[in-house]
């Protein structure tokens, strides 16, 4: 077997609030660098997106495909939205499958010509329907995320995917959770969990910012499939993202002012701030609660770690004070650690602390520091990322009432 680095989960330039840099060229570069394996296409249903891909890459093995100038792996995935604006990602064996199901949704959808997250005007178990036609495998995007998930509309996964659910056999948890959160929830514990970036951007800190480590014996579609189905001994075998608090949903909180709420609180509000008169939206920790069948996590055997990071630009910036993460300094200073260290991937997960300490000490200390579990994080919510920190600061509530152990 051989593991493999993979993000199932980017987007084009033609997503909404992508960058215009997210061309697969750049992308597989900056893959490269960070250190992943193989990398999704993301918005594969897109006509324009598709002419890209198959100007620019070539089939190297069944389902997975190589642009010429680099070591970087594609993997035909998108995202889509149904009619109740819930996320589903999905993942093709071929460019091919990608092209028949454009055609299959092109009545369903106004806007797949030009959208590369289309909106379409079907439920997801008819999504599920349509995959299977052209052999893809279709999961839920960042399952808890309260604008556009499954969680956010419903209390199973069943109620979405209705008598096709035996056919979803992984999870997103998206940015706002982990593995740690998730295993709360019974009916999640026999599926496969991912942690991916959803990047709208090329660059490190934002590709590969989460990832999975999959175990395969050769780099194809169909071992693709086994993993995730936990199938002869392949499967994920590391869960690596940024901890839940940097999400950007994490906590209960207003939408316009980012006020932190207790769930208690904004109930009694009816999710209104009572400062600026903004939505107040559910967070994920509070939702987990809710679905939870009990307090602690239960993990199943097949279940791996889940290793909590940080960017490695994120970590200069903290070290350095310099609070924009493309600024030329620490772009300096992420190149040269890079060059002695290798990737992005190995510096943050696998490399030996003392050889980082070597080469950068400050860095290498906040390394060690979210390793051992003892970073710190002012948490995200309501549409505002969390932050790791070195200072004493911690998370500011709505200061109705006594705050209770669990809002930290």
């Amino acid at each position: 077997m051989q593991e493999f680095n993979v993000d199932f989960h980017i987007h084009s330039k033609y997503s909404g609030g992508t960058s215009g840099k997210m061309e697969l060229p750049v992308i597989a570069k900056q893959a490269e660098l960070k250190g992943l394996h193989l990398v999704g296409t993301g918005d594969a249903t897109n006509p324009d997106w598709l002419r890209h891909m198959k100007t620019i890459l070539s089939e190297e093995s069944s389902g997975v495909y190589s642009f010429s100038r680099g070591e970087t792996r594609f993997i035909v995935t998108s995202e889509v939205e149904d009619n109740k604006r819930v996320h589903h990602l999905i993942i093709f064996p071929s460019i091919s499958a990608a092209e028949s199901l454009h055609e299959m949704l092109l009545r369903h959808s106004n806007d797949i010509m030009r959208e590369g997250r289309p909106h379409l005007r079907i439920n997801g178990e008819e999504l599920v329907d349509y995959a299977r036609d052209v052999d893809a495998l279709v999961g839920p995007a960042h399952v808890f995320t309260p604008w556009t998930a499954l969680y956010k509309e419903y209390d199973s996964l069943g109620e979405c995917y209705g008598d096709n659910l035996g056919e979803i056999k992984f999870v997103e948890l998206g940015l706002s959770a982990d593995t740690y959160m998730a295993d709360r929830i019974r009916e999640l514990r026999d599926l496969t969990f991912m942690s991916n970036s959803d990047t709208h951007s090329p660059w490190p800190h934002r590709l590969g910012r989460e990832f999975n480590r999959i175990s395969l014996k050769s780099l194809c579609f169909d071992e693709v499939k086994r993993s995730l189905t936990n199938v002869g001994g392949r499967g994920v075998v590391l869960n690596v993202g940024l901890n839940p608090r940097e999400g950007k949903y994490h906590l209960t909180a207003c939408t316009r002012c980012f006020m932190k709420f207790r769930l208690t609180d904004a109930v009694e509000l009816k999710w209104r701030c009572p400062e600026c008169r903004g939505l107040i939206k559910k967070g994920v920790s509070d939702r987990i609660n809710e679905l939870a069948s009990g307090d602690k996590p239960k993990h199943p055997v097949h279940r791996p770690p889940y290793i909590h990071i940080l960017p490695l630009a994120e970590v200069i910036s903290l070290v350095s004070g310099i609070s924009t993460l493309t600024s030329k300094k620490i772009n300096d200073r992420w190149s040269s650690l890079v060059e002695c260290l290798g990737t992005e991937i190995n510096i943050l997960v696998d490399s030996d602390i003392s050889e980082v300490k070597k080469v950068d000490l400050e860095v290498g200390k906040v390394i060690e520091k979210f390793r051992s579990g003892r970073m710190r994080y002012v948490a995200g919510g309501g549409g505002q990322y969390g932050k790791p920190t070195l200072k004493e600061e911690e998370d500011n509530f709505y200061g109705r009432g006594q705050r209770h152990i669990g809002d930290f």
